[in-house]
C-alpha cells in the first residue's frame, strides 16, 4: 500500500477563485463566520433574497472543515433518528422538520444543474444495506418513513443486495432513490462562485478572534481587519472559534475518518456494480461510494481522537476487507480525519442565541441537506422576518457537559459498536 498522500478532494478539486485576507475595517448587513457549507448556504440564500452587503470570513478557506472531508451523501433527515423526532414533536412537526431536508436535497440539485456546478454528482441513489439477518429493522423504518414523513425507500432483497454488492456481509436493503452522492469541496467551490457573483464579500485566511457588541450591532474582529454589523452568524463546525462560550459549549467536536482506494478499474466491479452510495446499518456503521475515476471513498468510525492519515489507512483498510475480501491488497492513496459538530440531542442547532446574533452548528455526521436547510432557515429569518427557525427551539445550546463530554462519547460509541458485534455473533451462532 502506497503512503496517504493527504485529501483526495483537494488535490482533485481544481483551482478555486483565490480569495483576499480581511485587512481593513468594513461595514455590512450581515457576517457570517464559517465558509462551510452552513456559511455559504447562508451568504447564497441571503444574497439570492436581495440582501448583497453581505461577508463572510473564513479561518482557512472555503470548505476547509466537515464539509471539504465527508463523505459526499446527499440524502434527507437528521442525526437523530426519525423515529426519536417523532417522539419528540409530534408527526406534524416532525414531518414539516423532515421534509425541509429532501427539498434541501432538491435544492442542492437544482444549483448544480442551473448553474453548471461540476462537482461529479452521481445520480444513483443510496442504498442502506443491512449488516444483520434481521428484516424487521428495515420495515419498521420503511413503514415509519412511508407513514409519517412520505417517503418511498424501495425493498432491496438479499439476492438483489449481493448481485449489486459483491460480499456476504450484508442481507436485504432499502434503496432512496432520490438521493445522490458527490464532490463536496468542488459543490462547496461552487457555492462560493455563486455567493461571489451575487455580490457577497469572501475573504479567506482570516479567523474571527473576537466578537463583541457595538450599539445596536456586533464588530468581528480578525488579525488585520474587522466587520461592523447589525447581524452576525456562526457557522463554525467542530472548528470552534472561542466567540461565544454558550455557542461553543453547546457542541463536541468529533472526528471521523474517511480513505481513499488507487483507481481500481476492473477490479471495482469485483466488489460493486452498481454507482449507489451505501451504508450500513449497525449503530457504529461503514459508509462508501464508488469515484468516477474507479477508486473507492470508504468512511466510518467517530472518535475524539483526530489521528494521523495512517491511522487512518490502517483502521479503515480493516473495516473494507471485512465487507469486501476480494479487495485485499489494493493502494490506498489518501486518508485523512476530520471534526464534525455534534449535540447531545443529535440536532442541528439552529436559530437566534441573542438579537442579532444567529448560529448554524452541529450537523453532526449527516449535514449536507441540514446545512443547506439552515442556510435558507436563517436567511429567509433575517431578509424576510421568517420564523421557521423557531421549529427547531427544541433542540437548542444545550451544554455538551465538556470535558466529560468527550467521554461519555466515545463510551457511547464503544458501547453502540459492542452491541453491534454482540448481534453479530449471535446470529453467526444460530447459523452453527
Amino acid at each position: 500500500m502506497r503512503r496517504s498522500a493527504g485529501n483526495y478532494y483537494l488535490e482533485t478539486a481544481g483551482a478555486a477563485s483565490a480569495l483576499p485576507v480581511l485587512e481593513s475595517r468594513i461595514e455590512a448587513s450581515v457576517c457570517i463566520v464559517g465558509a462551510g457549507f452552513a456559511g455559504l448556504n447562508t451568504a447564497l440564500g441571503l444574497a439570492e433574497r436581495g440582501v448583497h452587503d453581505v461577508v463572510l470570513v473564513e479561518a482557512d478557506t472555503p470548505a476547509f472543515g466537515a464539509s471539504g472531508r465527508n463523505g459526499g451523501f446527499v440524502f434527507g433527515g437528521f442525526s437523530r433518528g426519525e423515529a426519536s423526532l417523532l417522539r419528540d414533536l409530534g408527526p406534524v412537526r416532525a414531518n414539516a422538520l423532515y421534509t425541509g431536508t429532501t427539498q434541501a436535497v432538491e435544492l442542492i440539485r437544482r444549483r448544480i444543474t442551473r448553474h453548471g456546478i461540476a462537482c461529479d454528482d452521481t445520480q444513483a441513489g443510496i442504498i442502506w444495506a443491512n449488516w444483520f439477518n434481521d428484516r424487521e429493522v428495515l420495515r419498521q423504518r420503511q413503514t415509519l418513513l412511508r407513514d409519517a414523513f412520505d417517503q418511498d425507500w424501495q425493498w432491496m432483497d438479499r439476492d438483489e443486495v449481493r448481485r449489486q454488492l459483491r460480499t456476504s456481509r450484508y442481507h436485504d436493503a432499502l434503496y432512496e432513490p432520490q438521493a445522490f452522492h458527490f464532490h463536496p469541496l468542488k459543490y462547496a467551490n461552487g457555492l462560493a462562485r455563486l455567493a461571489a457573483e451575487q455580490g457577497v464579500s469572501l475573504f479567506a485566511r482570516s479567523p474571527a478572534v473576537s466578537l463583541e457588541r457595538t450599539g445596536n450591532g456586533w464588530r468581528v474582529t480578525t488579525p488585520s481587519g474587522s466587520v461592523d454589523a447589525r447581524q452576525v452568524v456562526l457557522a463554525c463546525g467542530g472548528y470552534l472559534a472561542g466567540l461565544h462560550r454558550r455557542v461553543d459549549a453547546g457542541v463536541l467536536p468529533i472526528a471521523t475518518y474517511v480513505m481513499v482506494t488507487a483507481p481500481l478499474g476492473a477490479r471495482l466491479e469485483e466488489a460493486m456494480r452498481t454507482r449507489a452510495a451505501v451504508y450500513d446499518t449497525r449503530f457504529a456503521f461503514d459508509y462508501y461510494r464508488p469515484l468516477p475515476d474507479s477508486r473507492l471513498l470508504w468512511g466510518g468510525r467517530i472518535s475524539i481522537l483526530d489521528r494521523s492519515p495512517n491511522a487512518v489507512r490502517r483502521l479503515l483498510y480493516r473495516d473494507m476487507l471485512k465487507v469486501f475480501p476480494q479487495l485485499e491488497g489494493v493502494s490506498i492513496d489518501y486518508a485523512w480525519s476530520g471534526l464534525m459538530s455534534y449535540a447531545r440531542h443529535e440536532m442541528p442547532q439552529i436559530g437566534q442565541v441573542e438579537p442579532g446574533l444567529w448560529v448554524a452548528q452541529a450537523f453532526g455526521g449527516h449535514g449536507v441537506a441540514p446545512t443547506t436547510l439552515a442556510g435558507e432557515v436563517i436567511a429567509s429569518a433575517i431578509a424576510e422576518g421568517d420564523e421557521r427557525w423557531r421549529e427547531f427551539g427544541a433542540y437548542g445550546l444545550v451544554s455538551a457537559m465538556k470535558p466529560a463530554g468527550f467521554l461519555g462519547a466515545q463510551l457511547s460509541y464503544w458501547w453502540a459498536e459492542a452491541k453491534d458485534a454482540w448481534k453479530a455473533r449471535a446470529e453467526r451462532g444460530k447459523r452453527t
